[in-house]
Order: C-alpha cells, then structure tokens, then sequence
C-alpha cells in the first residue's frame, strides 16, 4: 500500500494496515517536526476516540485530553448552555490538538518499524486504473524513487496531487460556498471558559474554542474577501471582548500573544465516489467541511478506519465487497456531517438577508428552548 500524506488519515490508516500485516509506506512532503507542531484542529468525537484506544493508539491522548459534554451559546450578551452529553447517551469530545494526535500516530508507526518518508517532492501516480499501480517521488538530495503497490491512499488534503490525478470526468466533484469568511487566530493564552463559547453578535459570529492549558483558538467572522493585513493585535482583541461579552456577569477574556491568524474560506466540496480504479481518497482529499462543529479530522479518522477495514479484509480473503463499498459507506456520514455544518453555519451568522437572518435566530431560539431540538444538536454534534 502507498499512502500519499501523513496527516491523521493517512497515519491512522498505515498504523491500522501495519497491526493487520499490510506493508505500506508513508509519504509525506513535509518534515517531521513540521507535522508535529502544525497547529490545527482540536476537537475529537467520541466515536473516533473509542476506535484509536481499541488499537492501542490513544494511550497518551486518554491520559492527557480534557473531555467536554457542553457548549455555550451567546445572544444578546446572554448566555446559554446546551448539555449535550446529557442529551446523547453521556457521550463527550475531546480537547486534544492535532498536532499531538499526528505526533503519537508518527511515533506509533515508526517504533512499529512502518516506513514513512518526509520531504518528499514532486509525488507522481502512474497505472491508477491497473491493478499494478506505482508511486514517484524526489528525495530531499534529489534521488528520484519508485514504489510499486496494489492500492493507493490519498490523504494529502485538498490541494495535493492524488485527487487531481483522477481523470477529468471519472468522479463528480460537489462544492458550496457560504458567503462568510472567519479569521482564525491561535494564542498563546489559557482558556477563559470551560466550553466551546459561539457567540452571536450584530457585528458577526465570534467563537471561542479550546487547544490546551495555554493555547487557545478564537474565531471573527470577517467580511469576504478581507485580508490578515488588516487586523492588528490591537484590533483582534478588541472584537473579540466586544463579541464575547456577556451583561451582567464577571466573566473576562483572558489574553495572550497571537502566534497565528489566517484567513478561513468556509466552503464544503465533496468528492463521489470516493474511489478510482486502485486509489483510495481519505479526509481533505476526498472532502472539505466547515470548521463549525469541528467535523473534519472526525471524518478523516472514519475514513481510515473503514477503509483499512476493507483492505484488511481482502489482504486476508480475498473478499472485496469493502473495497467495493468504501466510498458509499463513508459518503453517508459526510454527507450527515455537511448537512449539521450547513445547519449550524445557518444559525450562528447573521446574514445580509434580514429574512436570513430572522430564520437562523428562529433557528437558534428553538434550539435552546426546545428539547427536540437539542436533541437533535446533540446526535450530530458529539457525533453519531
């Protein structure tokens, strides 16, 4: 198996294929130390945590993680919790960021003798739609290298080159844009809550997300099109104790400097199916969701999971109906995920369409003041 990125779909799936006896090899453009100290995503479904522990690859994560059952919405300078553990069989996430997750999944792989080469360039696929097809690759000193494989994995995100190797024509490709953009901004401060906070506000969404001990994620809904250029240290802060603040509380924001800020486009792209003859898209690869409701390392961990499920099956029987299924069986949870990230993208922005805007309010209202409708946050939210 040649497994093109070495995020945690990609590493997940080389872990799961090394413990069943599948050889494989990892590629991965970056250095290791890049990898393992990328911030992004920090938020883990149950689901997902459940299926690294029965492999053996969440020891550290269940030691370390801080586990989370509820949210706050902000309104008005008004604050509502939905216990959302409570609502869904006692289930939680868990805060643990990304980048540790990949670092204990690199380290898994590694000390199991896997074989991962970072700093890799130029990445080539060759015979995809054969039963034989090869990988290429330039080393960091140039040397140009082969693999010869029965599958490959493309879990090198939205940009790399294993999706854009498929044919024009062989796959449809579905995208949205929701006419919002956020500024995501990562600082080096303890988090003022013990919840994810989103926050309504006439000027835009605000959110306040939890990393670690000493690192937090916020987030500014920005007009499109807006630039980092044109948000200062100064300014950020500003808006987001602006944003955030409650009435009639004691409640501050804590503050730190910024190590990060950047540009989110909020869009959502889909690729079906997610197969082509001998390749195999995973996580940003084959779709891309919204931050809202911190889905997308959830998805790619699933798709992993079911994809070495099917791999495992026929490296042993011969039997392909999972290899044959993959794409449909992951379809229907991103497409479950896409429709709760749509529905929350809804509630939490204020349109420029004041009916719009009245109807993700009405939204929102029946959210906290009706019982089925937390439910229903709660299913998808913690994940099904």
């Amino acid at each position: 198996m040649g497994i093109v990125g070495a995020g945690p779909a990609g590493l997940t799936l080389g872990n799961l294929l090394q413990q069943a006896g599948i050889p494989c090899v990892v590629l991965e453009r970056g250095s290791r130390e890049y990898i393992e100290t990328r911030p992004r995503a920090g938020v883990m479904e149950h689901r997902a945590v459940q299926m690294l522990s029965r492999h053996g690859l969440a020891d550290r994560l269940l030691q370390e993680a801080d586990r989370h059952g509820a949210c706050e919405f902000r309104v008005d300078g008004q604050a509502y919790e939905v216990d959302y553990s409570s609502l869904y069989d006692g289930q939680t996430h868990y805060v643990y960021p990304q980048q540790e997750v990949v670092k204990d999944l690199v380290a898994a792989f590694v000390n199991g003798g896997g074989d991962v080469r970072f700093d890799v360039q130029d990445v080539a696929l060759h015979d995809i739609e054969s039963p034989a097809p090869s990988l290429t690759w330039t080393t960091a000193d140039g040397t140009r290298e082969k693999l010869d494989c029965a599958f490959i994995a493309g879990a090198d995100g939205f940009h790399g080159v294993t999706r854009r190797s498929i044919p024009p024509g062989a796959i449809q490709e579905f995208s949205h844009q929701h006419g919002i953009e956020w500024l995501s901004i990562l600082a080096e401060a303890p988090p003022s809550t013990h919840k994810v906070i989103y926050a309504l506000h006439p000027d835009g969404f605000a959110g306040h997300m939890l990393r670690s001990a000493t690192v937090s994620r916020y987030y500014l809904q920005v007009p499109v099109d807006d630039t980092v250029d044109n948000w200062s240290d100064e300014r950020v802060w500003a808006e987001l104790h602006k944003r955030l603040a409650l009435r009639d509380s004691d409640w501050s924001l804590t503050e730190g400097r910024i190590i990060e800020k950047r540009i989110l486009d909020m869009r959502s792209h889909v690729v079906e199916p997610m197969n082509h003859g001998s390749l195999y898209l995973l996580g940003d690869a084959a779709h891309i969701i919204t931050p809202v409701g911190a889905k997308g390392m959830n998805l790619a961990l699933h798709d992993a999971e079911v994809l070495a499920t099917a791999l495992t099956g026929y490296h042993r029987t011969g039997d392909d109906t999972g290899l044959r299924s993959y794409s449909e069986v992951c379809l229907r949870r991103v497409w479950r995920a896409q429709e709760f990230s749509q529905w929350m993208v809804f509630m939490i922005h204020r349109s420029p369409e004041p009916f719009l805007s009245r109807l993700g309010q009405a939204r929102l209202e029946h959210l906290i003041g009706s019982g089925a409708s937390a439910g229903y946050f709660a299913q998808n939210y913690v994940g099904p």
